[in-house]
């Protein structure tokens, strides 16, 4: 029972990490189409990208379920982000 809570723990981190991921990309070009701060939106890309990265190397550490469990949440979590978004982008 307890390998299938840390593996379920694994997938919810994901998925947060993952929406919290793709919805600020959705921020981001936002802020290009409407001129906003380059060098701000940049910083925070590097940031979010260093964010996931560093999440999922701790899942690694973990082994090869957490890992799998993680980037599980995160591919879930892009499709619900862009399923929302798609009337926004239209």
């Amino acid at each position: 029972m307890m390998p299938f809570l840390s593996l379920a723990a694994w997938f919810v981190l994901g998925t947060v990490a993952g929406v919290a991921y793709f919805s600020t990309i959705w921020w981001s070009a936002r802020r290009f189409a409407q001129g906003g701060r380059v060098t701000v939106t940049i910083a925070l890309s590097f940031v979010r990208l260093a964010t996931l990265g560093g999440l999922l190397a701790l899942a690694s550490f973990q082994g090869a379920g957490p890992l799998l469990a993680m980037a599980m949440g995160v591919v879930v979590a892009r499709f619900g982000v862009m399923r929302r978004l798609h009337g926004e982008m239209l």
